[in-house]
């Protein structure tokens, strides 16, 4: 049951887009809020040395799956750093549309063959099934959805997983004293950071949005209640269902 008391401040555990401007800006407005952003992980670039000591060879791949920016930007480090020249035949199969329009920051895709998903992961990954002759690299952090690689496996596609980065709790102590009416997190290591730098974190009136079902089981193994829950049917983004709950909440107080 949700507990629809009154909000007047969220809490985004990610940083502010390098933009500036969030798609959170006009619910921000529109119900005098106050919101802020603080990613609550830090991400540590694994050397290269790691890499070729792993003796992990790019060009022995002819596809890469990004699942990220973090993934985008440390794939093209780890490349970089190894003088690696891909080929224009080098295929880059993106999540989504936002992912496949980051990439642009490395490649200019017209030259490129880049793919993106249009819909749910499991629609990416029947994509990528039509691919299953190529021999796929998985750039990913040391904790990841174990979707991907298991799809690769049960289908006998041919790839390779290279952990590039290390996702950690960051530093959340100048938070210690300050108290906010909804948090909003989107990946299991929120949560497991959340209790890292507060072990003894009570959420008595604290409303909890969860993105994504890795995210909505990890509050409930911490035995907190969720309030706010996306995507979901009704609500396909966290914009939408903290909008929907906003609303509803401040009608009503």
């Amino acid at each position: 049951m949700t507990r629809e008391l009154k909000v007047k401040s969220i809490l985004i555990t990610q940083n502010l887009p390098e933009s500036g401007k969030s798609v959170f800006d006009e619910l921000e407005q529109k119900h005098k809020l106050k919101i802020d952003y603080r990613s609550f992980i830090q991400i540590n670039p694994e050397p290269v040395r790691e890499l070729r000591n792993q003796r992990l060879n790019i060009l022995d791949h002819t596809a890469v799956i990004l699942t990220s920016k973090n993934a985008i930007d440390n794939f093209f480090r780890i490349a970089e750093e190894m003088r690696v020249e891909l080929p224009h035949t080098f295929k880059y199969f993106c999540a989504n549309e936002s992912i496949s329009n980051y990439i642009q920051k490395y490649i200019q895709v017209r030259k490129r063959k880049v793919f993106f998903g249009k819909g749910p992961e499991s629609d990416f990954l029947k994509m990528i099934k039509t691919h299953c002759k190529e021999n796929f690299l998985f750039p990913c952090s040391d904790i990841r959805k174990p979707s991907i690689p298991d799809f690769f496996t049960h289908h006998k596609i041919i790839f390779t997983e290279a952990i590039m980065y290390r996702t950690v709790s960051a530093d959340l102590s100048d938070l210690k004293e300050v108290f906010y009416d909804i948090i909003v997190f989107f990946s299991p290591a929120d949560i497991k950071s959340l209790f890292d730098n507060f072990p003894d974190f009570v959420q008595n009136d604290t409303r909890l949005a969860a993105f994504g079902s890795t995210t909505h089981q990890a509050i409930e193994d911490a035995s907190l209640i969720i309030d706010i829950l996306a995507p979901s049917s009704e609500h396909p983004s966290m914009l939408s269902a903290i909008a929907a709950y906003v609303q509803k909440a401040n009608n009503n107080n």
